[in-house]
């Protein structure tokens, strides 16, 4: 619901957005692991950061939005509503976007399943090939985005995708995303500086296989 709300809001009647809007408002998720968990690949001073404030600030601009949108909706007032498109899609997508984030990374993340590395072997021939596919896709995002490995429903392969900004994958692309890297430079640049080659060639250090494999398992129905 979420990301229809955030994203598709002007094609959904009205009776929806206001059931949508006056749900439970959305909440910062609390994180596995401490913020030093995942040092040296990231530092606890950027997660800290990154969790507290950014994606925070995501989570009440949503909620704020929600409420104007509500307000909108029950006045009719489409024009507001039109408005409001872009403020839900961008802080609703970093809501979306930093809760699999976090459950992407892990200090010890072991080793993809065996259907997801069958999966790996075949869309891209190894692991090693599929990271340096991602990785350089992630690299050469313009700006501020994301880079992602996600699952195609129609073909049953795994596609790798990139997202501006905060859009989410699965709406954007209609991948089903399993493994994402942020590289808005609040990510990373505190430690990395400019150097962005090397925060993504070392978050691969702190994959949680073990969480991109069971959201594999979900998406395949295996």
């Amino acid at each position: 619901m979420l990301a229809r709300s955030a994203l598709n809001f002007s094609r959904i009647p009205a009776q929806t957005a206001a059931i949508s809007a006056s749900r439970s408002k959305h909440t910062l998720p609390d994180l596995a692991y401490d913020y030093n968990a995942l040092e040296p690949v990231i530092s606890a001073e950027i997660m800290q950061l990154h969790h507290q404030k950014h994606h925070a600030t995501y989570v009440n601009n949503l909620n704020t939005l929600e409420e104007k949108l509500a307000e909108a909706v029950s006045k009719g007032n489409v024009k507001e509503q039109i408005t409001l498109g872009p403020g839900l899609r961008f802080n609703g997508g970093g809501h979306i976007n930093h809760a699999i984030f976090w459950t992407n990374l892990a200090k010890d993340g072991g080793e993809p399943s065996a259907e997801l590395m069958a999966a790996i072997k075949k869309d891209f021939g190894s692991l090693e090939k599929m990271q340096e596919t991602m990785s350089a896709s992630t690299v050469a995002v313009q700006g501020s985005g994301w880079g992602w490995l996600g699952y195609c429903p129609k073909s049953k392969s795994l596609r790798i995708a990139t997202c501006p900004n905060q859009d989410p994958l699965e709406p954007t692309t209609g991948l089903v995303p399993l493994f994402g890297i942020d590289v808005w430079e609040h990510a990373y640049y505190l430690q990395y500086k400019n150097v962005r080659p090397d925060y993504v060639k070392a978050i691969w250090k702190i994959a949680n296989w073990k969480n991109v494999s069971e959201r594999f398992a979900k998406a395949t129905g295996k």
